[in-house]
């Protein structure tokens, strides 16, 4: 019991620190008009006038304490349908050229230059919309989390209509944008939002942002907005209805069980349905999510499941309303459930069409988000697959000024035949209910998680609980962290992703900050983490102590050293090398000691590498791992990269020795705006395949799309075909 008074006394002190005193600064006016602007990048409407602009950005990096070298100006207009944007970009002398990575939608990284546009439209520094334009008029659009305290906050996979168009001039640049209302979700008859701008420049190595930002945040941390004030109140609009229908054709062949499928089409829609101007209704009927590009691939020397993150677009809007409950490897939901089920003649995880599903994801007001899902899957008799009906219900509150509390209830149930109609067989439930609670001070210094879940199944299962509290502290010098978590033995989340049960855990985390006056170092300082875990009939069963040292550059590149020491007990039979060999027994337990690096190269340069390696011991014998990227980019046409991995593993016998290699060229050409063609090679020797998938998109209208993707598995060593497939798809967004 002590580990719950822990994590009860951990909750309560956090609340001593969930109000913090801000100083507000002065905002922006958005004139309302009454006449048409033309998004051509050319100023000479007569709102885009000299007065009233947001300028005097603030550098964020390399420094934060001063002006920006390079000044950058920004103003909003708006009428009944849309928000208007207008930024000039200056530099210190005439320029020729910017750096874009790619011609390609959603650009990111820190290599880029650009603008972004940020908008916390309900004022709850907590979610929010970006957009951004670099200087050839390459456009991104994302969603904005948990208040942009990470960069996994950061949605950049969010797709949505709006118009912009950049225009370089001698020594200044212009973006001209149109965002229409119906794109965005506010409340009815709003007077403000919060707002920040940014701006990325390469050849300065500068960072700038109209909002100051401490520069140990993230510079999309929506804790550091400034209002944007209307004129007239922001009216609902009328309709609001995106209807996205789509026709794919697909041929595919299995050589290892001889079948393959002649070309056939196949029709699917998904809509989107505004109600009102806050909550949004996606409906999808027989979607297909075959143009979706496929995981990165990784060498799998860890004895549970791998997290891969969600790709697929239906799921993507108010996505943290649903995914972000529970903690990194305690999540109640987990969307990739929804659509992938097991073969059970192959023991193999496949695709499980999904024959219909609806969310509903939004705003009731200032203070209350409600999200719910329904989603059913289909039956497939040949593999043994029974169809499953998936229900999600969410609702969460702001508390205090930045945190909320939330509750979540998931239901997965199985569908039976019986007569000639099909029924829920509720005998075969797995259900989820769970309370937390998300700390987050007004200023970010103090953020936490706290919750708990338990789970119910058909067989009843004793200690199906789990609770987590995590208390962080962050200034400009100073990073802490704790967390205590325990998970029962019978917690089960069938629709969410906790890789192993049946434990308690203590964490910490702590860094130290300095900030020299040097031209080649930003910042560089020490740390610590240390992670146990325990149960209580076995005792310590995993332990991981870390010291490290980080330094980061004045050109973006970052280093750092590590030193660990691991504790492992196996709790069952494990093959370390996961190649087919003798496994270690199970209840035998290992000690080991690594040495290890971390380093990112300058992402502005031409050619650049990030590495990461490690030597030392590993399970009865040592190992010696690289792994990295290469990226070589030739202006914006092109970006080839190469993915790699060596895992040099010695066991003593009857174990196996191993050379493990992942090897993955990628090939993304930009040929222009709308169109790309991208290739992805990956050689695994580990799971023994040879992995190709070339897809070439066609964006021929704003978010409408004509895709070409071909897939096929190999045998490395004979290039014997194991799959492939073909698929042809063409969707279109419509807005009624």
């Amino acid at each position: 019991m002590k580990i719950w008074y822990s994590l009860f006394l951990l909750c309560i002190l956090s609340n001593v620190f969930a109000q913090e005193a801000t100083f507000i600064l002065p905002g922006m006016i958005a004139e309302k008009i009454d006449y048409e602007i033309t998004i051509d990048g050319v100023l000479d409407e007569a709102i885009w006038n000299d007065k009233d602009w947001a300028s005097d950005f603030q550098q964020f990096f390399p420094s934060d304490t001063s002006l920006a070298a390079a000044q950058s100006k920004v103003k909003i207009a708006y009428d009944d349908k849309f928000l208007y944007i207008a930024a000039v970009m200056y530099n210190l002398g005439p320029r020729e050229k910017y750096v874009s990575t790619s011609l390609r939608r959603d650009y990111r990284g820190e290599q880029n230059d650009g603008i972004s546009f940020i908008f916390d439209t309900f004022n709850d520094n907590t979610n929010g919309f970006q957009f951004g334009v670099n200087p050839y008029g390459v456009q991104r659009e994302s969603l904005i989390a948990n208040g942009g305290m990470q960069p996994t906050d950061l949605n950049l996979a969010w797709d949505n209509k709006w118009y912009s168009t950049a225009k370089i001039y001698e020594d200044y640049w212009v973006v001209e944008a149109a965002i229409p209302f119906s794109t965005l979700r506010y409340n009815d008859g709003a007077m403000n939002w919060n707002v920040n701008f940014y701006r990325i420049d390469s050849k300065y190595n500068e960072r700038s942002t109209w909002t100051p930002i401490p520069r140990n945040f993230n510079v999309i941390s929506l804790a550091f907005t400034r209002k944007l004030l209307f004129i007239e109140p922001l009216k609902k609009e009328s309709s609001n209805i995106s209807f996205i229908p789509y026709a794919a054709m697909v041929t595919d062949r299995n050589s290892l069980e001889g079948t393959s499928n002649p070309p056939r089409p196949t029709f699917g829609a998904d809509a989107k349905i505004g109600i009102g101007p806050a909550l949004n209704m996606d409906l999808t009927a027989n979607p297909d999510f075959s143009q979706v590009e496929v995981d990165e691939q990784v060498t799998n020397l860890d004895r549970f499941e791998i997290f891969f993150p969600e790709r697929r677009q239906f799921f993507l809007e108010n996505a943290d309303l649903f995914a972000d409950f529970g903690t990194q490897n305690i999540r109640p939901f987990f969307s990739r459930r929804i659509g992938v089920d097991r073969d059970e003649n192959t023991g193999q995880n496949v695709q499980n069409p999904i024959l219909f599903g609806a969310r509903l994801s939004g705003k009731l007001n200032e203070n209350w988000r409600v999200g719910a899902m329904n989603m059913q899957t289909a039956n497939d008799e040949e593999i043994g697959i029974v169809g499953k009906n998936f229900s999600v219900a969410a609702l969460q509150k702001k508390v205090f000024k930045r945190s909320n509390i939330g509750v979540i209830l998931i239901n997965r149930e199985t569908l039976n035949k019986v007569g000639q109609g099909e029924v829920f067989d509720n005998s075969q439930f797995n259900r989820l209910v769970g309370i937390d609670y998300n700390l987050a001070s007004s200023d970010s210094r103090w953020t936490g998680k706290f919750f708990y879940h338990k789970t119910f199944e058909y067989g009843e299962m004793e200690k199906s609980g789990a609770a987590h509290a995590q208390l962080n502290y962050n200034d400009l010098y100073w990073e802490a962290s704790l967390a205590l978590s325990t998970v029962g033995e019978g917690f089960n989340p069938a629709v969410g992703f906790t890789p192993r049960n049946d434990f308690k855990r203590t964490a910490i985390r702590m860094s130290r900050q300095f900030y020299p006056k040097s031209k080649l170092i930003n910042r560089h300082g020490p740390g610590v983490e240390s992670e146990v875990l325990w149960n209580e009939n076995l005792g310590v069963t995993d332990e991981l102590h870390t010291l490290f040292y980080t330094t980061r550059f004045q050109s973006l590149s970052t280093l750092t050293l590590t030193a660990s020491n691991r504790f492992t007990y196996l709790f069952f039979p494990f093959d370390p090398t996961r190649t087919r060999g003798e496994p270690l027994e199970s209840g035998t337990d290992y000690r080991n000691s690594t040495f290890g690096f971390r380093y990112i190269g300058n992402p502005r340069n031409v050619f650049f590498l990030s590495a990461r390696g490690e030597i030392g011991e590993y399970f009865t014998g040592d190992i010696k791992t690289l792994s990295g990227t290469m990226n070589w980019r030739m202006g914006y046409l092109a970006n080839i990269s190469m993915n790699f991995s060596y895992n040099n593993i010695r066991l003593p016998e009857p174990q196996n020795n191993a050379d493990l290699f992942l090897v993955g060229p990628r090939i993304d050409l930009t040929f222009t705006k709308s169109l790309f063609w991208t290739t992805f090679i990956q050689y695994n020797n580990q799971i023994e395949n040879v992995n190709i998938n070339t897809r070439l998109q066609w964006r021929y209208a704003p978010v409408s799309d004509l895709f070409l993707v071909y897939t096929e598995n190999y045998f490395p060593n004979t290039f014997a075909s194991k799959q492939r497939a073909f698929v042809m798809k063409l969707n279109y967004w419509l807005n009624i």
